[in-house]
C-alpha cells in the first residue's frame, strides 16, 4: 500500500483515498492520512482541562505569514482486526460535535464506542445539539454518559416509535417526511413545543413573538439529566459556541473560563427561528451554526503545552452528488452550509507550523543579548506548538434521507444513527493507518478512515 506524501522539501497536511488516483477534496473535507511505525505505550490520556492556556494574541498573527501548502496524492484504506494503539502519555483527547439537529445521536454512538476502545475524552466542545451532548458528557461521570445518552435520545424520540408500513427505500423516504412533519407540527417531547399562539400574535418585542417554538422542555431535560455542578468543577473541560444577536459575533461559553448553566448549553441551540434567543448576562444568544457549526477552530486556538488527538464528528457532509430536484437543491444547500471547514482549520494550522518554525530557527541565530529583548521572549513564547491528529467522523446520509433529515426524530432513524457513529468509531480505531501512526512532525496529520467504504 502506497504511503502518501506530499512535494519534496513540502511541511503540511498529507491526504489520500480512491484508489490511485489523485482527486481534488472540496473545502469542508479532510482526507486519510497515512503513519507509519507509531508509539505502542498505552496510557489514558488525563483531562485537556488540566494542561489548557487561553489563545495567544501572537496566533493569528503567525498563521497571518505562512503561505499554503499543497497536498499529496492518496492512498486505499485497509481495515485490520489488530487492537487499537493507545495515544502516547503526553497526548489528550478532544472530543468535537457539529451541530445537526436529529443526526445528533450518531454522536451518542461515536461516545459509546470510544468508551468501549478506553479512548475517552478529557475535553468536550460541541454546538448545538453537538453541545447538548458535550452537556451530556461533562456533566456526568464516565460509568453514567452512556446512560444519560440513551435517556435523552430516547426521549425525544419517542413521539414517533414505530417504523414504514412497507419495505423499500421509497416508502422509507415517504415515511421520514411524515416524521418530520408530526415533529414540526406537535413537538418533540423533551426538547420543544409549537407556541400556543403562535408568534404572530404576541406582541413586537415579546420574547414569544420572536420564535415558532417553546424550548422549555428543554431546559428541563437539561436540569434533570446534567450535573453542571460537575460541569463547573471542571473534571472534563466543556466548550460550546454561541453567537451573540445584537453584534453579530461568535463567543465561546467554557467552564475554564466562566460557570456553565443550561442556558448556555440552550444558547448554543437556540436555531432562529424555530427557537428564541437565549439572554446571557444582558446578551442574547442564538445558535453558534449561524456563524460556525464546528468548533474545531476554537479547540486548535485554545493552545495546550500538550499534544492533541481530536475526534471530529461531522454530521453534514461537505461531498455530495450534484441535485436533480429542487428537493435535492435545498439537501445539498444545507449540507454545504453547515459541513466543516476542516480542510480551511487544518491549512491554517499547517500556516502556524511553518511560521513558528521559522521564527525557532531565527531565534536560535540571534547572538544571547538579543534573545533577551521582550519582543523575542514574545515571539520564543509564541513559536512553541504542539501535534495535533484529527480524526474525521463524518455521517454520511442514507439515499431516503431528505432535506428534513436533521429534524426528523423517529425512533427508528434514531437507533440506526447511534449504530452508524458506532461503527465508523470502530472501524477508524481498527485501521491500519491509525494502529501505525506516529507523532506528526509537521503540525497536524488528518484521518477519515470510512470515507472509502461509502463514497
Amino acid at each position: 500500500m502506497p504511503v502518501p506524501s506530499g512535494e519534496p522539501g513540502r511541511r503540511g497536511i498529507r491526504r489520500a483515498p480512491l484508489g490511485n488516483r489523485e482527486a481534488a477534496e472540496p473545502a469542508g473535507e479532510s482526507a486519510t492520512s497515512r503513519r507509519s511505525g507509531g508509539p505502542s505505550s498505552a496510557a489514558t490520556a488525563p483531562a485537556a482541562a488540566r494542561a489548557g492556556l487561553r489563545g495567544r494574541p501572537g496566533a493569528a498573527f503567525i498563521r497571518a505569514l505562512a503561505d499554503r501548502g499543497r497536498h499529496g496524492p492518496r492512498t486505499e484504506v485497509q481495515v485490520t482486526s489488530e487492537t487499537p494503539q493507545a495515544d502516547p502519555p503526553e497526548t489528550d483527547r478532544v472530543l468535537v460535535l457539529q451541530g445537526g439537529g436529529a443526526l445528533g445521536s450518531y454522536q451518542a454512538g461515536v461516545v459509546e464506542a470510544l468508551q468501549e476502545a478506553d479512548m475517552t475524552p478529557g475535553w468536550v466542545a460541541g454546538i448545538s445539539i453537538g453541545a447538548i451532548n458535550a452537556a451530556l458528557i461533562a456533566g456526568n461521570p464516565p460509568e453514567r454518559r452512556l446512560e444519560r445518552l440513551r435517556t435523552f435520545w430516547e426521549r425525544i424520540s419517542s413521539g414517533v416509535q414505530i417504523g414504514p408500513l412497507f419495505p423499500g427505500e421509497q416508502a422509507r423516504a415517504a415515511f421520514n417526511e411524515w416524521s418530520a412533519a408530526w415533529g414540526a407540527t406537535f413537538g418533540v417531547p423533551g426538547f420543544f413545543l409549537p407556541r400556543v399562539p403562535p408568534a404572530m400574535f404576541y406582541p413586537a418585542g415579546a420574547a414569544e413573538a420572536l420564535s415558532y417554538y417553546d424550548t422549555a422542555p428543554l431546559r428541563d431535560t437539561l436540569l434533570e439529566l446534567v450535573d453542571f455542578d460537575r460541569i463547573n468543577r471542571r473534571e472534563t473541560r466543556l466548550s460550546v459556541g454561541a453567537v451573540n444577536v445584537r453584534t453579530g459575533n461568535f463567543a465561546y461559553f467554557d467552564n475554564h473560563h466562566e460557570r456553565i448553566g443550561p442556558e448556555h448549553i440552550m444558547a448554543s441551540g437556540a436555531l432562529p427561528p424555530g427557537f428564541p434567543p437565549v439572554e446571557i448576562d444582558g446578551e442574547f444568544y442564538w445558535d453558534g451554526g449561524i456563524v460556525s457549526n464546528t468548533p474545531l477552530q476554537h479547540v486548535l486556538d485554545e493552545e495546550t503545552v500538550r499534544d492533541l488527538t481530536i475526534f471530529q464528528v461531522d454530521l453534514f457532509c461537505a461531498r455530495g452528488p450534484l441535485p436533480r430536484t429542487i428537493a435535492d437543491a435545498g439537501e445539498r444547500e444545507k449540507d454545504i452550509r453547515f459541513s466543516s471547514r476542516t480542510r480551511l482549520n487544518t491549512d491554517a494550522q499547517k500556516q502556524a507550523h511553518e511560521a513558528k518554525a521559522a521564527f525557532r530557527r531565527l531565534i536560535e541565530k540571534l547572538p544571547p543579548d538579543l534573545r533577551e529583548d521582550p519582543d523575542v521572549a514574545f515571539l520564543t513564547e509564541s513559536s512553541h506548538e504542539n501535534a495535533v491528529t484529527i480524526v474525521q467522523l463524518i455521517y454520511r446520509r442514507k439515499t431516503y434521507e431528505g432535506n428534513a433529515k436533521d429534524y426528523e426524530f423517529s425512533r427508528r432513524t434514531m437507533q440506526e444513527h447511534w449504530a452508524a457513529g458506532r461503527s465508523d468509531v470502530l472501524r477508524s480505531v481498527r485501521h491500519r493507518d491509525w494502529i501505525a501512526r506516529c507523532r506528526p512532525e509537521q503540525g497536524v496529520a488528518v484521518f477519515d478512515l470510512t470515507r472509502d467504504a461509502r463514497d
